[in-house]
């Protein structure tokens, strides 16, 4: 769909630049791709996910360490390569 909007250069420049989208439609699409995505994240978490307290605790492994997992994880890297002299 085409249409005519009034967008802050300069943030959409920094959306560009951090996520390495390619073009202005592509770094809106994204954007509003992660906005939806957060509100249905806020929607889940406001709801509980229909789970109560005791159920909420039972659902997650005992073992579970979070810190171990992030220690595991690679680096997230957003936005273009950098360059290798």
């Amino acid at each position: 769909m085409k249409m005519t909007l009034h967008i802050d250069e300069d943030l959409l420049s920094r959306v560009m630049k951090v996520t390495g989208a390619e073009t202005k439609t592509k770094a809106i699409d994204l954007a509003l791709r992660e906005m939806d995505r957060k509100a249905k994240l806020v929607s889940l978490a406001s709801e509980g996910l229909g789970l109560s307290p005791d159920e909420l605790r039972d659902a997650i492994d005992p073992n579970y360490d979070l810190n171990a997992v992030r220690k595991l994880e690679s680096p997230v890297s957003y936005g273009r390569k950098r360059r290798t002299s």
